[in-house]
């Protein structure tokens, strides 16, 4: 018996393939935001590492904030500067010089907890003398914790204190390690500084046009407290408007590096105004 069978039309054909497409359209930006939070996530457990491992060093040295870098030769001991996160010199990165090498079960690699993963190896211009090795996306907040120890800015905020971390005011809003990045030579670089919106130039503090507090979560960013306690922010004020400075307007068009707020309270160096 000869049993009829009625094939797709070609108008049929079209409409699944468009219901198809539709659905894909709906769900695909539902899968991107998804893998965002996801690695947002994993940022936000980084960096509770790395402000617990800053706690402990503080334990250890009768409470004092744990130092950006070392650089003096005579110091050291060796022409090569030791960071927080380690030693870059021609021979290679040693995270094991590093000040929190001893208070974090981690190394220097990609995907590591140094590493933010919505910043990747590879997405960037990597700092130190080798340019070839991982060493951080997140940047401690030497300009207030340690000024005499903030290479690039010590030669005008050395004078300031060293803080205690049981000494901070409001540990609760004050910036230990977030989210860095550092506009340079057309592109952008990893940092290992997070520098506050206005620079102290004696007597009078100037408006900072090369910031290095990077938005690239959704145009967040995230930062773990001297308290311990990780939270994100939104630049808030701190996004450049229609009559601000140029170079910020392009600074956070192109790579979203940028401050929270305008102010340097009370997040960055909450005592700003009583510097001298």
């Amino acid at each position: 018996m000869k049993i009829n069978q009625r094939a797709f039309t070609i108008i049929e054909v079209l409409v699944v393939i468009a219901i198809l497409a539709l659905l894909m359209a709906i769900l695909l930006p539902s899968l991107s935001s998804a893998r965002a939070q996801a690695r947002q996530i994993v940022c936000g457990s980084n960096l509770r590492q790395l402000g617990s491992a800053m706690q402990m060093y503080a334990l250890d040295f009768n409470g004092r904030a744990m130092p950006l870098a070392y650089t003096s030769p005579s110091i050291i001991g060796t022409a090569s500067p030791i960071y927080w996160w380690g030693s870059s010199g021609v021979s290679g990165v040693d995270h094991s010089k590093g000040f929190i090498s001893l208070y974090l079960a981690a190394d220097l690699r990609a995907e590591s907890v140094f590493e933010c993963p919505e910043q990747p190896w590879g997405s960037y211009k990597p700092q130190g003398a080798t340019q070839e090795s991982v060493t951080s996306t997140y940047g401690y907040n030497g300009y207030y914790l340690c000024p005499p120890h903030a290479p690039g800015w010590s030669f005008q905020i050395g004078h300031r204190p060293w803080q205690r971390l049981d000494r901070v005011r409001r540990p609760a809003r004050v910036f230990a390690f977030g989210d860095t990045m550092l506009a340079w030579q057309g592109g952008i670089q990893n940092n290992a500084l997070l520098d506050p919106p206005r620079l102290f130039q004696s007597p009078i503090w100037k408006l900072n046009t090369s910031p290095t507090t990077s938005f690239r979560h959704r145009d967040r960013t995230q930062m773990v407290h001297c308290d311990g306690h990780v939270e994100s922010y939104l630049p808030g004020e701190g996004l450049p408007d229609k009559d601000g400075n140029p170079k910020l307007k392009e600074l956070w068009r192109r790579y979203r590096v940028g401050s929270v707020g305008k102010s340097n309270d009370p997040h960055y160096v909450p005592d700003w105004k009583n510097w001298r």
